[in-house]
């Protein structure tokens, strides 16, 4: 600068500025990462909490009607989430790499093993019409299982967008909302005609640990998960379900695993970690399921 020009001289640039840039997207990106290893562990949680009382959930569906024991989950939910109720606004086009593919295809191979091994089938029934009835009516049980898992990807996707408008409570309290008010004419006639005397004190402490997990805690654990992670990589933690379910039914329940399952599960856990891997060269910073 020219003496007596009038402008201000420039200040030096600080030497400092550029560490401390590297050191602030340092920290930026340990935030990342961590925000999405607490999402996983929330995805995770949430399936195996799924897992866990349908294992359960065997003893209240002797205990009690089916669209009863909807009706009073949906109920116990609503009570302990009215505060979440409270106003704070299908496709999502999200890039899926090929290692998530490989981990679907794992997730999918294992469950599919789980389903085929399962000796369920002999044991429940006789020799004769009977067994070949409940054969030939296998068919419609497959249909059905795809059918869940149809629901469940509609469940993954429709989550995620509603995230993006809705906090994760309010989601939870308004699919528990629609749930009570659909099941509430079936509830009301079970009720009717139910006699709650013969139900024992300990099926009324399972039904409120159902309750909970089912209307509460799953969800909300699962859609805190989705705010973070892409709905095609969330998909895949929906193997925690059977593994918690068997795991459940091993130490509680009293059931057995065979070999052939055990590795059904390893290869359905395999997609997880699969989908969990980061990717090679993906900016640490960048928003899960999109291009850095």
């Amino acid at each position: 600068m020219k003496a007596g020009d009038g402008r201000v001289p420039d200040r030096p640039r600080s030497a400092c500025a550029g560490p401390a840039r590297s050191a602030i997207l340092a920290t930026d990106a340990d935030l990342s990462s961590m925000n999405r290893i607490v999402a996983y562990a929330c995805l995770a949680l949430s399936m195996s909490l799924v897992g866990s009382y349908v294992a359960l959930s065997k003893s209240l569906v002797a205990a009690l009607p089916v669209f009863l024991l909807a009706w009073l989950r949906f109920g116990i939910g609503g009570v302990a989430m009215l505060s979440w109720l409270k106003k704070p606004a299908l496709f999502l086009r999200e890039r899926i790499s090929l290692r998530v593919w490989g981990a679907v295809a794992c997730g999918v191979l294992g469950i599919a093993l789980v389903s085929l091994s399962k000796q369920e089938l002999p044991a429940q029934v006789s020799s004769g019409l009977q067994a070949d009835l409940a054969s030939n009516n296998a068919w419609l049980g497959n249909l059905l299982l795809v059918g869940a898992v149809l629901c469940e990807a509609s469940y993954a996707v429709i989550g995620k967008r509603l995230t993006g408008v809705l906090g994760p409570k309010r989601i939870t309290a308004l699919i528990n909302l629609w749930g009570f008010v659909l099941v509430t004419p079936l509830g009301l006639w079970a009720a009717w005609h139910f006699d709650f005397s013969g139900v024992a004190p300990s099926a009324w402490v399972l039904l409120l640990f159902y309750s909970l997990a089912a209307s509460v805690w799953s969800v909300w654990l699962w859609m805190t998960g989705l705010k973070t992670i892409a709905a095609n990589r969330a998909g895949v933690f929906t193997v925690f379900l059977p593994v918690s379910a068997a795991a459940v039914g091993v130490a509680v329940l009293g059931e057995t695993l065979t070999g052939l399952q055990m590795g059904a599960f390893t290869i359905a856990l395999t997609g997880v970690v699969l989908a969990t891997l980061p990717s090679p060269g993906r900016a640490a910073t960048a928003p899960d399921g999109q291009a850095p």
